[in-house]
Order: structure tokens, then C-alpha cells, then sequence
């Protein structure tokens, strides 16, 4: 079976669609030279990990419109992305992203950062086509942009300097409501290692903190009153009724560590992403705020510019805003902001309109399945969605043994009732190809082992095997074994099922820190749709708590502690 995209890849090179609407109405402008400096205030409206959900941003687009209204005698609003825009729904998916920059145009951003997963579809068209441009997607979207698109931090490895593609900046300078506003953008230090390494081939990512204070640098000597970073990195807070509060936050993620990294007064705001949560603090004295993911909610910060130039800017940080009053309610309802009604936007429908059409058929089509209960995602603890997929994808890949998938890789959960592929898609949205290769029992036990060591990415999902781990001494021993009981040997040969992605380094499972992939075999068929063929063949009902799925009481993962697992030396 070929991937979704292969099947509509003549459809979307011979309908292309209809031109962007036009960008809102400028802001007035500026104050003449010999009028008195007044105090302005910019709004930074922040997005991030939209993943291709365009069906609420018409919406959105009236809070948007909202404030500018507000700003309109008294400063401006600057709209700004912090990343991963495109992969993860059908409708952005079948245009490589297309419907994304479409509705960012039509609602006038100012700038966009990149992110890991906007490096997700490789090669226009057929992901696997010979001689493609691996960033050939990503450039066609780049030249769509009306806004400048950002990563200061991102280089050549071969010459250690930015790539040289058309509409893709360190940094921006941009005048919004009168003021010269200075914006940089920078990606996770994670991405080479989480990036499919096709994709990203001969690139390398610098450490995020020098590259914003060079370029911060640089737009205050061109003249910029304020600098905000679009960073594609995150933090994690509990709370968000209280920007001071420091127990909110986790202090070790990477979003924070840069703003600790930062010199006081570099930047006057932070708009984070990566990680999906809320984010609305201050980090080392600096405005910082993340608005979950999928276009649920976006971020404020409102900035103040003293006509007086010698007053330094202050920062008035928001909790995140969510887009629609009811989150899961069949259509999206905003009700009023700041004192005045939100109004959806129509030239938003139709910016998306075309891909939604497209991709309506495919999403409705039924998988003759019906999920019992909600299948739960999880991402840093045994999943049992992960343990349903992998035993589907190893059902679906006869001659192998067991088979192996990443956290990181699913990406909603399955909801109860009859199965539709869209609901699959959003959680398997990557087109990753089923990918066999074989180890030594040996071999597998140490992948594994420092799997579990480092702690990085979402830990795997197994089918076919149960893992047990503990620490012997300072030494953490895997043992595997097969569902009914029996060890794997460390001289067995293991044939292992999994995607592409993993197979040839992604995650630093199968390759990394010095070790080189191992030879696999890869099908034209991706992983979702190994898993939609065998939800066909087997019909009927499942559940992700049935208890050969998911048993917390014997689970398939037991580890001697939380990961990273550390043994007392």
C-alpha cells in the first residue's frame, strides 16, 4: 500500500490552491520625527506546535483582530510563531504545509521561527524520491511565507555558517505601531538528534543562548527599542496564575536554561515551544510565555516602550489564552475578549478551505474497528497506545519479533467509538516507512540499556518482548524476554520491526554516540498504514486497557527507578 501522500501527490501537483488572501490592513503609521515620543505598547501574540490544526484559526484570528484594535491609538501587535507550524493533521499534510503558510499569510504574521518537525517532509513530493532536495519541502514553504521565517542558530555543517535559502533569517527588524522591534529566532539543541537524518543531512544546531545575544546585539545597533526571541525550545510550569512564582516552573528545561544563559536586558520577551505546555512567567527577569500545542491557545506578552528612550521596556506577561471556550466541543465558540466579541475570520476558511475538502474524504474513511475506551497516550511512562500499535505493527510484519516504537511518535489519543483513519492519522501523522533489522540479543539489550540511561525522548514501546531492568552494582542489566516468559538469549538473532526514523539513527536508539546504524530493510509502506491494514483485517473492538494491552500490574517496562535510570556507583 502505498502513503496517503503517494496517493494524492498527481491530485496535489495538478490543483494547486486558490492564492492567499490578502494580508489585514497596515497599522498607521508612525509618529512623524518632531512629534513628541509617546509611550507605545506592542502586544507579542505568540503561537507554537500548531501541527497542522488550522481548523480553529479563523477563529483566532478575532482575538487577533481584537487587539489590534485595540493597539491601534496606541501602539501595535506583532504576531509571531515559534515553530513545528506544519506536521501532524491531513490537511496540512497532503500540501507538504501549504494550507499552514496560506492562513499565516491571510492573518498577517510578522515572523515565524523553524522548528524540528518543519523538517519533516524531506523532498517535495515523494519523500523517497531519487535526487531529491532533503529540505526541498521546506524551501517551497519558505518562499510561500509572506514574513520572514527564523533560526539564528541553525548551520552548515560544512561551512559553519546559516544555509542560504531564500527567506530564512537569523533575525528580523520590523516596525510595528511606531516601534523599531527587533525579533530572533532559534531551535532546539535536540534537533539533529531528533530530526529524520535525511532530512537534516549536513546540518548542525549551535547552542541557542550565544546566537540570540549576537543577534540581539545587532539589532539594537540597527535601532531596535525592543527584541523579542521566538524560541523552539520549552519549559514546563504547573501553574500560571503567578509569572513570579519559581516553584511553578522546571528550572532544568531548556527554555529556562537559555533565559538564565541570556545577560539581563538581551531580550525583552521569550515566545517558547517544543514542549507543549503553558508557559507564562519570568525566567531570570524575562517575560516568558508557551501556549500549549495544536492551536488550543496563544500566547501575550504586552510590552511598554517609553517615549523617554533611556527607560528600559517592561514586560506584562499573560496566562495562555485558550482559542475556543470548550476545547473538545464539536465546533469552536470564543465569546468576548478584552470587552469585545470575537469574530472568526472568513478570509481564514478560505485560505484552508481547499485542503480541508481534500482531506474530509480520507479522514471519514472507517477502519471497521471499535475502540472501547479512549487508548491513553503517554510519553515518559508505558503507553498504552504504544503497546497497541507495537503489537499491531508487529502483527503486521510477519518474520519479525518484536517490535519497537517511540515515544515521541505518538501523538494523540485513540477515542472511543468507531475508528476513522484521520483519528489514526493524528496519531501516527509522521510517514515514516516499516523499517526490519536484526541484532543479537546482546546487541538489543545494550540499545535498550542506554535508552534508559540517557532519558532523553519518550520512552520506547515494545510488542513482542517484556523488558525488565535493574541495577547490578553500578551496572544497569536489561533482560528481555518473550511474552510467554522464555529469555532472549544474548546469541539469538533478533529481527526487530520499526520505522524508518529509528532505524537509521532518530532518537539515537539504533545509532548514535559513535555507533552506526545498522543495515535495514525499508518498505514503500509507512507505519500507519501497516497499522491501518491490520485494524482492516482484524476488525471487531479493542481496547487499550485490556489487560494483554496494558496491565499496571505487569507491565511490559520495569525499570528500578524513573529515567533517567542512574545506578549508585
Amino acid at each position: 500500500m502505498r502513503p496517503v501522500f503517494a496517493a494524492v501527490a498527481l491530485l496535489v501537483a495538478c490543483a494547486q490552491p486558490p492564492p492567499p488572501p490578502p494580508a489585514p490592513p497596515a497599522l498607521p503609521a508612525a509618529p512623524s520625527a518632531t512629534a513628541p515620543a509617546r509611550d507605545r505598547v506592542i502586544s507579542i501574540v505568540g503561537t507554537n506546535d500548531l501541527h497542522g490544526h488550522v481548523e480553529h484559526l479563523e477563529v483566532f484570528a478575532g482575538y487577533v483582530a481584537r487587539l489590534r484594535e485595540l493597539r491601534r491609538h496606541d501602539g501595535g501587535v506583532a504576531l509571531v510563531d515559534a515553530g513545528d507550524m506544519f506536521q501532524g493533521t491531513l490537511e496540512s499534510n497532503l500540501g507538504e504545509g501549504q494550507a499552514v503558510i496560506s492562513a499565516f499569510n491571510a492573518l498577517g504574521y510578522t515572523a515565524a521561527a523553524l522548528g524540528n518537525h518543519d523538517f519533516d517532509y524531506g523532498p517535495v513530493g515523494e519523500r523517497d524520491a531519487p535526487g531529491g532536495d532533503p529540505r526541498g519541502a521546506l524551501r517551497a514553504r519558505l518562499a510561500e511565507a509572506r514574513f520572514p521565517m527564523l533560526s539564528a542558530n541553525l548551520i552548515e555543517k560544512s561551512t559553519g555558517r546559516a544555509p542560504s535559502w531564500g527567506n530564512l533569517h537569523p533575525s528580523t527588524l520590523v516596525e510595528v505601531g511606531g516601534v523599531k522591534l527587533g525579533i530572533v529566532g532559534v531551535i532546539t539543541r535536540e534537533t539533529p538528534q531528533i530530526v529524520m537524518p535525511a532530512h537534516f543531512a549536513g546540518l548542525d544546531v549551535t547552542p541557542l543562548a550565544p546566537a540570540i545575544a549576537r543577534e540581539a546585539a545587532a539589532l539594537r545597533r540597527r535601532g531596535a527599542r525592543a527584541v523579542v526571541a521566538l524560541a523552539h525550545a520549552g519549559g514546563v510550569c504547573s501553574r500560571h496564575d503567578d509569572p513570579k512564582s519559581a516553584s511553578a516552573c522546571n528550572a532544568d528545561e531548556e527554555l529556562n536554561q537559555v533565559a538564565r544563559a541570556l545577560p539581563a536586558g538581551t531580550v525583552d520577551a521569550m515566545i517558547g515551544g517544543h514542549t507543549h505546555q503553558g508557559v507564562a512567567h519570568y525566567f531570570s527577569g524575562t517575560a516568558v510565555a508557551e501556549a500549549f500545542a495544536l492551536g488550543r491557545a496563544f500566547s501575550r506578552i504586552d510590552l511598554t516602550v517609553f517615549g523617554d528612550p533611556s527607560q528600559r521596556v517592561e514586560a506584562r506577561v499573560f496566562p495562555p489564552q485558550h482559542i475556543c471556550s470548550d476545547d473538545k466541543a464539536s465546533r469552536c465558540t470564543a465569546g468576548d475578549y478584552e470587552g469585545g466579541a470575537v469574530r472568526s475570520d472568513p478570509r481564514i476558511r478560505a485560505a484552508v478551505e481547499t485542503w480541508q475538502t481534500r482531506a474530509a474524504e480520507r479522514r471519514a474513511e472507517k477502519l471497521g474497528v471499535q475502540v472501547l475506551a479512549e487508548v491513553r497516550r503517554e510519553y515518559g511512562v508505558e503507553s498504552p497506545l504504544g503497546n497497541l500499535l507495537a503489537d499491531l505493527l508487529l502483527a503486521a510484519s510477519p518474520g519479525s519479533d518484536v517490535a519497537i516504537l517511540n515515544g515521541g511518535g505518538l501523538r494523540a489519543a485513540l477515542p472511543a467509538g468507531s475508528l476513522t483513519y484521520g483519528q489514526l492519522y493524528e496519531s501516527q501523522p509522521f510517514d515514516n516507512r516499516v523499517a526490519r533489522l536484526r541484532l543479537t540479543g546482546a546487541e538489543l539489550k545494550r540499545v535498550i540499556g542506554l535508552h534508559l540511561e540517557r532519558g532523553r525522548h519518550g520512552i520506547i514501546s515494545l510488542g513482542g518482548a517484556r523488558l525488565e531492568a535493574r541495577c547490578v552494582g553500578s551496572v544497569l542489566e536489561v533482560v528481555l524476554r518473550r511474552p510467554n516468559a522464555q529469555p532472549i538469549a544474548d546469541t539469538e538473532s533478533v529481527t526487530i520491526v520499526t520505522s524508518d526514523y529509528l532505524a537509521t539513527g532518530g532518537d539515537e536508539l539504533f545509532a548514535g554516540a559513535g555507533r552506526p546504524a545498522p543495515p535495514a530493510e525499508t518498505s514503500p509502506e509507512t507505519v500507519r498504514d501497516a497499522l491501518a491494514r491490520e485494524l482492516r483485517k482484524r476488525g471487531g473492538s479493542l481496547g487499550g486497557e485490556a489487560p494483554t494491552v496494558f496491565d499496571p500490574k505487569k507491565p511490559r517496562v520495569r525499570l528500578p527507578g524513573p529515567r533517567p535510570v542512574r545506578c549508585p556507583r
